[in-house]
């Protein structure tokens, strides 16, 4: 039974985990690379929840018992008595390699290891742990708080207990699993990466500009905000991670990245975390680059 998580990350992915499974009564240890990191997680935490507040959506009372349940650290010894560990850490595989093989020795050998990946093989990073039958993919949707779906993903070593735990585990954070199997990307991305980067070349081949390829799809699929808005939400040195991963894994030329986003990244025009991306959002509102 699970009753204490931690968490590798404070960042978008690592804070939203955290932030919903300590409202949901469990307590939760964070874990960055330091204290400034951890406290600009807090922080978000702390202002999102204010924004539930706002919305009716939670009460003052349990922000407050939420993030009572909430410790922080920077160091993984702080995860000795925990039941399971979600890695939240960036979307690069050799940076999630060392992270496990650090981690393991910390952990007790019934601890659970999840992994946040959106792309990467959960086989092959569970091949790095002491205990591949107890670890797996568990796939949160950004933004954590307000996003239903976690696609939860077995490397063929999983065993059917941790399958079983982690499901229920989802269920409990009010959270809906979708079974995927170990292929590049899992479901979402699968799709989703490929329709970006094909929005990342239409602005590149002069198709239209970042405003009309946006509208275009907004008013024109119904999507609630356009791919290249999209693209910066998520960041797009992740959304070039994905694609790579599928371009790699796939062998298919289509999901080559288009060289836009490789010079947006090169340049570290990587979305709303960096200020800009295919929107500036150093004024009172984005607006377009191109």
């Amino acid at each position: 039974m699970i009753q204490r998580i931690g968490v590798i990350g404070a960042g978008q992915m690592g804070g939203g985990i955290a932030h919903v499974c300590a409202l949901k009564g469990f307590n939760v240890k964070i874990v960055d690379v330091d204290q400034a990191h951890v406290e600009k997680g807090m922080e978000t935490i702390t202002g999102n929840m204010d924004r539930q507040i706002g919305r009716g959506m939670i009460k003052p009372e349990e922000r407050d018992a939420a993030m009572r349940r909430i410790e922080t650290g920077v160091d993984y010894k702080i995860f000795e008595d925990c039941d399971l560990v979600i890695e939240a850490a960036v979307e690069n595989e050799q940076i999630k390699r060392e992270i496990f093989k650090k981690l393991c020795p910390m952990l007790p050998a019934a601890t659970l290891i999840a992994t946040n990946t959106s792309s990467i093989s959960v086989t092959r990073l569970a091949s790095v742990t002491d205990r591949p039958g107890r670890f797996m993919g568990m796939h949160f949707m950004n933004p954590v708080p307000l996003m239903q779906l976690v696609e939860l993903i077995r490397g063929i070593a999983t065993e059917e207990e941790t399958f079983r735990t982690i499901r229920d585990l989802t269920i409990k954070l009010g959270k809906v699993p979708a079974n995927a199997e170990d292929f590049p990307a899992f479901i979402v991305n699968r799709i989703l990466l490929p329709m970006i980067n094909e929005a990342v070349y239409a602005l590149y081949e002069g198709v239209g500009n970042v405003e009309s390829i946006d509208t275009a799809m907004r008013l024109g699929a119904n999507h609630p905000m356009g791919p290249l808005q999209l693209a910066d939400f998520i960041g797009l040195d992740t959304c070039l991670s994905v694609m790579q991963v599928l371009y790699e894994g796939l062998a298919d030329s289509k999901y080559r990245p288009c060289p836009l986003l490789v010079k947006y990244v090169e340049a570290g025009w990587v979305g709303r975390k960096a200020g800009r991306g295919f929107y500036d959002y150093s004024g009172e509102r984005p607006m377009p680059t191109r």
